[in-house]
């Protein structure tokens, strides 16, 4: 199993309209083929001193193996979100795991 998490930090001063666009954009990418499982969501509301709520979504991606993960990384839905969507991100950082 492959797992690849992405955080977000969208630019300060972003319209409603223009989340609602990052927010279709990312989740288009649940078409994606390969993905096992698909999760986009917000900080929750958990307030302890170990956990980071800084970013503004977090994609969760589960795949097969590695080599899903790079079919995933070149697919055309991956691109055009990364393209179209690029403009609305400050920051992305990114975690990658395999199953031990």
């Amino acid at each position: 199993m492959f797992v690849h998490v992405v955080n977000f930090w969208l630019k300060e001063g972003l319209s409603a309209e223009d989340r609602a666009k990052f927010e279709e954009g990312v989740s288009s990418l649940k078409n994606v083929e390969g993905i096992e499982v698909f999760n986009v969501g917000k900080p929750a509301a958990t307030d302890r001193p170990v956990i980071d709520r800084s970013y503004d979504y977090c994609l969760l991606t589960v795949f097969k193996d590695e080599a899903a993960h790079d079919v995933y990384q070149v697919a055309p839905i991956h691109l055009k979100f990364v393209e179209t969507c690029k403009q609305y991100w400050d920051r992305v950082l990114i975690y990658d795991s395999e199953s031990i």
